[in-house]
């Protein structure tokens, strides 16, 4: 038989481990967490390598302590209600959203599960009130798609200075597609630019969307903010160096796919930080609670392949300020 100062020792150890183990996550817990992007899969396996990065560091690993429903509209919007619902169905701890309409699909069903997005303009496409203080079960972080393209047509501008015609393709199926549209207007007006917007709702529209602007030949294009063009980014390249048109974009990787500029946020490094929200409201933060993230580093790329391709001189002033040049 144990002596009594045994037993004692024993019953102490517990009392003072017992605390420390409620603390903790519970032993064994696998978290599920959906993921729904407007996106193909086969075009933006960044979104999923970038986010699954940040949660390997911060303990998370795929398939071990956590388990990742992946659902992509692959660029047909019409899609995402009836995806958004799958994952609600399956029960999830969180849910990841990439771009505005995979975000109110998804907040169009659940205002309980926790929500994590990345998204353009999140106040004026209605997925949030507010950037510091988020209602409900949304938060995330704003890419800042369409503030910055007057800076976009700017840069456009110090490279064809002699541009006058200058198209934007618009989808107007995105939410904040309207206030795309005015902002992109009243940039051209005080530039002097004359603005002539393309639609395309769905990836079938773009060759039609192209063919018109080969008929009225613009001096340069500006792509809108909007996922499904992230998508068909390799097409959209191919067919502005084919009608020989200057593009400008929002993001690097339409640059990496053959665009001739690019200037915006990192999206990969957006979808790594969001792996830090995920942990917090996983620890038991409130979503509500953690203010709408933006990005504070832009970068600017430009293909000189296509410059050359188009018979274009960049001028070294633009060159000099550009983050990285692709030969």
């Amino acid at each position: 038989m144990k002596s009594r100062p045994a037993a004692i020792v024993i019953l102490a150890a517990v009392v003072f481990i017992t605390p420390l183990a409620s603390d903790a996550q519970p032993a064994g817990k696998v978290w599920r967490i959906g993921f729904i992007s407007s996106l193909a899969s086969s075009t933006a396996n960044y979104q999923a390598e970038g986010f699954t990065k940040g949660l390997r560091e911060l303990g998370y690993m795929e398939g071990h302590n956590v388990i990742i429903e992946y659902r992509w509209a692959e660029g047909d919007y019409n899609r995402l209600p009836s995806l958004a619902k799958e994952l609600i169905g399956l029960n999830p701890d969180l849910i990841l959203c990439g771009g505005p309409p995979a975000a109110l699909a998804v907040k169009a069903v659940t205002k309980t599960i926790p929500v994590v997005f990345i998204a353009g303009n999140p106040v004026g496409a209605g997925i949030v009130t507010g950037l510091a203080k988020p209602d409900g079960n949304l938060t995330g972080f704003d890419v800042f798609a369409e503030e910055l393209d007057a800076k976009r047509l700017e840069l456009l501008k110090e490279a064809l200075p002699k541009a006058a015609r200058v198209a934007f393709l618009l989808n107007p199926d995105n939410q904040p597609a309207g206030l795309q549209q005015n902002r992109a207007r009243t940039a051209a007006e005080a530039l002097g630019v004359q603005p002539r917007f393309v639609e395309a709702q769905r990836p079938g529209d773009i060759d039609t969307a192209f063919a018109a602007m080969a008929r009225e030949r613009p001096d340069a294009l500006l792509v809108l903010g909007d996922p499904m063009f992230n998508s068909e980014r390799k097409r959209i390249a191919a067919l502005a160096l084919r009608i020989r048109v200057p593009v400008i974009h929002w993001v690097r990787d339409f640059t990496d796919a053959g665009g001739l500029m690019s200037y915006g946020p990192d999206l990969r490094a957006l979808y790594q930080r969001a792996a830090t929200y995920v942990d917090k409201i996983l620890k038991g933060a409130r979503p509500g609670d953690l203010p709408i993230e933006q990005p504070t580093k832009f970068e600017l790329v430009i293909n000189l392949n296509t410059a050359r391709a188009l018979g274009l001189t960049i001028p070294q002033s633009l060159l000099l300020r550009a983050d990285q040049v692709i030969q």
